[in-house]
């Protein structure tokens, strides 16, 4: 039975999730991924040309913010710190695009996009001055992914050890201040 090039096209995407996330960006293969699908190699490059770009296009994440209009503004911290929490802990892809992201520039690049066109667009209804939205974003952030790269990929022994009260309580106000305050 013959696929039409969509569903090969999706079919190609939904085996590079799966192989990105068990085996990482260096150890995924173009190869693999084809295989997995049960199609030729040529085809994989045919639809995304090379494996940064299929890896660009596998690593599509939707961060899924919360509707943060019930919360009370002095606990949007706490509520922001929770829901990565969950993400990060649910997601192994997203682990899997933040340790290429380090050393991949099109990783890194789909990383600043997702946290640009989600983040950033969040900062900018809750902060005071929407001028100041991009670097709020942007400071969120190195906070949320500093303690997601060093609990979730380096495994700092003490981070690792933190119960979610301990990292609510230090990060939340900190994710809070950037903004909020």
């Amino acid at each position: 039975m013959r696929r039409s090039s969509e569903d090969t096209k999706t079919a190609i995407l939904a085996a590079a999730r799966e192989r990105f996330a068990a085996d990482g960006y260096e150890k995924a293969t173009i190869r693999g991924i084809a295989a997995d699908v049960g199609i030729d190699p040529a085809m994989v490059m045919r639809y995304f040309g090379n494996k940064e770009k299929l890896f660009a296009a596998a690593a599509h994440f939707d961060l899924h913010f919360p509707d943060l209009a019930a919360t009370p503004r002095e606990r949007v911290g706490t509520a922001m710190v929770l829901h990565f929490l969950d993400l990060w802990e649910a997601n192994e892809a997203l682990q899997v695009l933040l340790r290429t992201g380090v050393t991949n520039e099109a990783a890194a690049e789909r990383m600043r996009e997702i946290f640009a066109t989600q983040l950033g667009p969040l900062a900018a209804r809750l902060c005071p001055d929407p001028a100041t939205a991009p670097a709020r974003a942007g400071l969120a952030a190195s906070q949320i992914l500093g303690f997601a790269l060093t609990r979730y990929i380096l495994r700092l022994p003490p981070v690792v050890a933190m119960t979610r009260e301990e990292i609510v309580a230090w990060l939340g106000p900190t994710i809070q201040r950037y903004l909020t305050e």
